[in-house]
Formats: structure tokens, C-alpha cells, sequence
């Protein structure tokens, strides 16, 4: 940037640079921490009963936003090298899989689902648009994963879906109640 632009543009530019990535962390941390406060809402996160906790003064989440912190500054501080990259890799990677899981029990229940009448529907452009989104998605998927740079974020990938399989599985196990109520109820019956 200096060499094309000057060093006031490139000290501008970086200044902006580091703005947007500070924005774009904090609004990572907010939805994270949302999530995990929705979660523990619906009694389906670990140590849900803190979690749901909501500041009474700023009406936030704050042990959820305080988790989500220090989950970040954890991965930091543990992954060699690149450490920025690697997470900004797997936090591409991770959508990608959703979307693509999300589309394929779409097309799997697809024929089951009940339409509204007046209700937005691509008509007969429904199933060509789904199987678009799907090959999409696959192919989103094999660019951000095969890259023998993508070893790191895809194993953090992998470790994410274990611990949320092994929570899962858990809550089959121990609290099945709270799998098999809708998410009001389980607030009702945890409160």
C-alpha cells in the first residue's frame, strides 16, 4: 500500500482495516454470545442456569458474553502460527457445512412440509433451486476445506461438531425431556 498509495493512505487505510475487523469481532461476539444466551434460555446449553443470565441494568447476557470471550482469547492464545487465519478459515468453514446440512434435511422433508396459502413458494423452480443451492454449498465446502492450509480450521471444525455431538448425546441420555419439549415448555419446566 505504501508504495502505490503513500504512507498517509496507507496509514488510513489501515486505521479503516482495523476499525472493520474490530466491528465485525464484536458483532461475532454479540451473535455468539446470543446464541449461547438463547440456548441456556431453552435449558440446551451447559450450565444453562448462569448462562440465562441477563444483566438487570444493560439487559444483556453478560456470563454468555464473558464465555464467548474467553472461548476467542482461549483459541488465540492455543493455536500455533497463524492463529487469526486459522479461525477466520473455520468460522467460513462452519456456515458452509450448516447451509449445506440445512439444505439437505430440507430436500429430505421437503414433500412433508405444509404450504401457507399465500405464502412465498418458487413453485416448480423449487426443487432446481435447492439442488443449485446444494451443489453450491458442496462446492463452497471442498474449496474452503482441501487446502493442506485448511488442515488447522477444519480439525477446529471437527472438534466444535465431537463437542456439540457429545452434548447432544448427552442431553439424550440425561435430559431427553428437554429434546422432546418445545422450547417454551422447557423454559416452564427448568424455571
Amino acid at each position: 500500500m505504501r508504495d502505490q498509495l503513500g504512507p498517509v493512505m496507507e496509514r488510513v487505510l489501515l486505521a479503516a482495516i482495523s476499525f472493520a475487523f474490530f466491528g465485525a469481532g464484536m458483532v461475532v461476539m454479540a451473535a455468539c454470545s446470543r446464541i449461547v444466551f438463547a440456548m441456556s434460555r431453552d435449558a440446551r446449553f451447559p450450565a444453562h442456569r448462569l448462562m440465562r443470565r441477563v444483566s438487570p441494568r444493560t439487559h444483556t447476557p453478560v456470563p454468555a458474553t464473558i464465555l464467548i470471550f474467553l472461548v476467542g482469547v482461549v483459541l488465540m492464545i492455543a493455536l500455533p502460527g497463524a492463529a487469526l487465519l486459522k479461525l477466520i478459515t473455520a468460522s467460513t468453514i462452519l456456515p458452509a457445512l450448516i447451509y449445506c446440512s440445512t439444505i439437505v434435511l430440507y430436500l429430505a422433508v421437503r414433500r412433508g412440509l405444509d404450504r401457507r396459502k399465500d405464502a412465498f413458494h418458487l413453485g416448480r423452480f423449487e426443487l432446481p433451486v435447492a439442488i443449485c443451492a446444494l451443489v453450491w454449498s458442496v462446492a463452497s465446502l471442498f474449496v474452503l476445506a482441501s487446502p493442506a492450509e485448511a488442515l488447522v480450521p477444519v480439525l477446529i471444525v471437527v472438534g466444535l461438531l465431537a463437542a456439540g455431538g457429545l452434548f447432544f448425546l448427552g442431553l439424550l441420555i440425561f435430559d431427553r425431556a428437554s429434546l422432546e419439549a418445545e422450547p417454551a415448555e422447557a423454559r416452564a419446566s427448568t424455571s
